[in-house]
C-alpha cells in the first residue's frame, strides 16, 4: 500500500512535491475554523493500514500544534498503521535550558507533546544550541535533513565569487558545512546581543571580500536584526551589496523589507517555509529521509 500524505494547507506545494519523489498518494485534509475560532479538521476516511505522513512545518507552532494533534490521533482512529511528521521546520528550539527561575523549558516540553502524537519526525537543520543532537531530545525516531548540499549547489551556480558571511557563532556550523560543500571561503562574526530587536555584530575582514560577492547565510531569520547588522557593516566598509541564503525563512513584521533598505541585494531561502523569497527546494532530501523512516516501518512489520 502506497503511503498517504497529510499536508497543512500553508505546506501543500512542498508536501506535493514530496508526494511525487516519495510515489506517495496526496491525501485530502480539510481545515476549518468554527466561530469562536477553534478547529475543525477533516480527513479522509480510507486509510485502515496505510503509513501516514502529516506534513506541517511549524511555523506558527502554537496555531498548528492542536490540529496537528488532531489529525494523528483521527488518522490512527481510522486505522492507519503508523503515523509519522515531516515538519521542514522545527519550532520550540530556542528555549532549551531554565535561564531564569520559573521558565518552562519549552523544547522538552513540545517534544513530549510531539511525541505523544506520532511515530516518527522528519525536520531540516533544527536550531540546535545547548542540545548536541535530536536524539538527545527526542524518544521517537528522528532524521534531520541536512540543506547544506542544495545551499551550496544555488551558491555555485548563481553567485559570482563567493565568498560565505556566518552573521554570529551560532551559524558556524551550517556556515562551514555550506562552504566545505561549494568549496569556497568563509568568514563567521561575533555578535552581541542587547535585546530582542537590538544586535550588534563585528565587522568582517575587509580584505577577503574586496573582489568578491559577500554571502550571508543564517539558518533561522525571524526579525533579521543580526542579518541586518552585518549588512549595514558590509555598507560602512564600501564593499559589494550582499546575498542573502536563508534556510527557515520565518520573517517577522517587516524583516524581509528591512533587509533590502540594509543593502542586501538578493534574498533566497529554501523552501521548508513557504515565503516569497523561496528559491531552494529541500523535496528530495526531505524525501529520502521520510523513505528511510517508512522502511523502519516496514521492516518492523515483518516477521
Amino acid at each position: 500500500m502506497k503511503p498517504v500524505v497529510l499536508s497543512f494547507p500553508d505546506d501543500a506545494g512542498l508536501a506535493g512535491s514530496v508526494s511525487r519523489e516519495l510515489q506517495a498518494r496526496l491525501g485530502s485534509l480539510e481545515w476549518r475554523h468554527f466561530p469562536d475560532g477553534e478547529s475543525l479538521l477533516r480527513i479522509e476516511e480510507t486509510l485502515a493500514g496505510a503509513d501516514v505522513v502529516v506534513f506541517a512545518s511549524l511555523d506558527g507552532a502554537d496555531r498548528k500544534a492542536l490540529p496537528l494533534r488532531f489529525v494523528a490521533d483521527t488518522a490512527r482512529e481510522l486505522g492507519a498503521r503508523s503515523v509519522g511528521l515531516a515538519a521542514p521546520y522545527l519550532a520550540y528550539m530556542r528555549q532549551d535550558a531554565r535561564f531564569r527561575p520559573g521558565e518552562a523549558i519549552a523544547a522538552r516540553v513540545f517534544a513530549r507533546f510531539l511525541e505523544q502524537s506520532v511515530d516518527w519526525l522528519v525536520t531540516v537543520d533544527p536550531h540546535l544550541h545547548r542540545i548536541a543532537a535530536l536524539e538527545d531530545l527526542y524518544r521517537i525516531p528522528v532524521a534531520c535533513v541536512e540543506s547544506a548540499p542544495e545551499l551550496a549547489e544555488w551558491i555555485r551556480r548563481e553567485v559570482r565569487d563567493p565568498v560565505l558571511i556566518g552573521p554570529d557563532e551560532e551559524s558556524a556550523q551550517w556556515v562551514a558545512d555550506i562552504a566545505g560543500a561549494a568549496r569556497i571561503p568563509y568568514q563567521v562574526l561575533h555578535k552581541q546581543r542587547r535585546g530582542d530587536r537590538q544586535v550588534e555584530v563585528s565587522a568582517p575582514d575587509p580584505e577577503r571580500l574586496r573582489d568578491a560577492t559577500p554571502v550571508l547565510v543564517d539558518d533561522i531569520v525571524s526579525t533579521g536584526r543580526t542579518l541586518i547588522a552585518a549588512a549595514e557593516h558590509l555598507r560602512r566598509l564600501g564593499l559589494p551589496p550582499p546575498v542573502c541564503v536563508v534556510i527557515h525563512p520565518l520573517f517577522s513584521d517587516n524583516a524581509h523589507e528591512l533587509l533590502k533598505r540594509a543593502g542586501v541585494e538578493r534574498i533566497v531561502s529554501t523552501d521548508s517555509i513557504r515565503h516569497p523569497s523561496n528559491g531552494i527546494g529541500l523535496a528530495r532530501p526531505i524525501a529520502r529521509a521520510v523513505a528511510g523512516q517508512l522502511a523502519k516501518i516496514e521492516r518492523g512489520t515483518e516477521p
